[in-house]
């Protein structure tokens, strides 16, 4: 039977036994001291001044890291000044999380030279997306959770209310349920397992380095931004190519923003694009979920084991 001929039947599928199952990082309490820092494009104490009010407000001391301010050209601060920055609050056992300020470009660059062994001893919260998607697969590569979500830059951006309460409720351990509406291009179903993915431009980019995560069993989510269409495409059929979709648990696919064409159309859009190779597997497949470049950009725990569903009413995803 064609994939095409299950298109709304309910599927289930789970993720295959594991030898370990990612460690959660302890919830914040009131009074913990969490920790900003730029691991990518370079950053101002102004552009952070909000997000210290907000944390500030939930309870939270706030430490800002030498790489807030610093600038070499368009990062913040030289590859050097950044990791040592990142280091010191991997290390510091005082920093109960660290927020990435923002994303741009440059995580890449220092995820070598940094040093989990003292992280690994006692976990702690580190949260962003975009070029945050290196530590997240970084990071669940060696078994732990993290978070992929708002960043303190958009803390204050028009439209993401909801966005940053899912945030704050992921740090502080609360219950969180999210939904989507129904999509054209949805594929019906039922999965189970543990949630891994972020950027498309990352995850092809980190294909095959030591930040690579497998993701068989798992639900992917995927998000991206100012892309080509045709560009689209290719990190799609390098990721099938990989065999990193043939055994997903489901898909989740997120925003993507701005997207560019050529002079001459490449005739599909990205959500199309995507479609041409998911409806190559079973698994069951969501569109439009909130996660991504725009305000509603909801907070999911990478590494952490989930049930989506996907009727004809829409999609919904829990932890379980």
């Amino acid at each position: 039977m064609l994939p095409g001929q299950h298109r709304g039947l309910l599927r289930k599928f789970a993720a295959p036994k594991r030898c370990f199952m990612p460690t959660t990082p302890p919830a914040l309490r009131p009074h913990d001291r969490v920790a900003i820092v730029s691991t990518a494009r370079r950053v101002s104490g102004a552009d952070v001044a909000a997000a210290i009010e907000i944390l500030v407000g939930w309870g939270l001391e706030v430490v800002l890291g030498e790489s807030i301010t610093a600038a070499h050209h368009q990062f913040a601060g030289s590859d050097e000044v950044r990791a040592r920055d990142f280091q010191r609050q991997l290390d510091d056992p005082g920093i109960r999380a660290i927020l990435c300020a923002r994303g741009g470009y440059g995580t890449t660059r220092i995820i070598d030279q940094l040093d989990f062994a003292g992280f690994a001893r006692q976990p702690k919260w580190i949260a962003g997306f975009s070029d945050i998607t290196t530590l997240n697969c970084h990071l669940l590569r060696r078994g732990h959770e993290s978070i992929h979500g708002v960043m303190p830059l958009l803390f204050d951006q028009a439209g993401g209310e909801e966005a940053l309460e899912s945030l704050r409720r992921a740090l502080f351990g609360e219950p969180v349920t999210y939904q989507a509406p129904a999509h054209p291009l949805n594929r019906s179903g039922t999965a189970t397992g543990e949630l891994i993915g972020g950027n498309l431009s990352l995850l092809q980019n980190l294909t095959g380095t030591a930040s690579d995560c497998p993701a068989a069993g798992r639900i992917l989510f995927l998000e991206d931004i100012d892309e080509y269409l045709y560009n689209i495409d290719r990190m799609l059929v390098h990721l099938d190519r990989t065999g990193k979709l043939r055994d997903l648990a489901g898909l989740l696919v997120g925003h993507f923003t701005d997207p560019h064409d050529n002079a001459v159309p490449f005739g599909q859009t990205a959500y199309e694009i995507i479609d041409t190779y998911a409806r190559r597997y079973d698994f069951p497949v969501a569109y439009n979920f909130p996660v991504g470049h725009e305000p509603r950009n909801m907070a999911l725990i990478c590494g952490r084991s989930a049930r989506m569903v996907v009727t004809a009413d829409g999609t919904r995803l829990d932890y379980v």
